[in-house]
């Protein structure tokens, strides 16, 4: 399924994985959050619900991953690597940003993020 984040004036289009996870966190959109930055590579924010499982949980992250942290239970738009891993128990990968993820950078502190299906 492919999706639009809009930020600001920042928008993002993401192709989400084929997993349970991922189409349980399209089930819940359109979908606007407050999203908050965690250590400068970051925008993440809690979820109405917890999402089912059914991705494989990681402790490594890619700029441009949008990815779910089950204790949140919060979603994580990854901008920036900063060399840390992700303490369990880590993060399922729902989808990847084409590209420009590292506009959010721009965005000190929160950022209003609508995600929306675009098909």
């Amino acid at each position: 399924m492919r999706i639009r984040l809009t930020a600001g004036e920042t928008v993002l289009t993401a192709t989400l994985d084929d997993n349970a996870t991922a189409r349980d966190f399209a089930s819940l959109l359109p979908l606007t959050l407050r999203m908050n930055d965690l250590l400068k590579r970051e925008k993440y924010a809690s979820l109405p619900r917890s999402l089912a499982a059914g991705g494989e949980p990681r402790s490594s992250y890619g700029i441009g991953n949008i990815a779910y942290w089950s204790p949140g239970p919060d979603i994580a738009i990854f901008y920036d690597h900063d060399g840390q891993s992700i303490p369990d128990p880590g993060i399922i990968v729902l989808g990847e940003i084409d590209s420009g993820a590292d506009a959010l950078k721009k965005y000190d502190g929160t950022v209003d993020v609508t995600i929306e299906a675009v098909d």
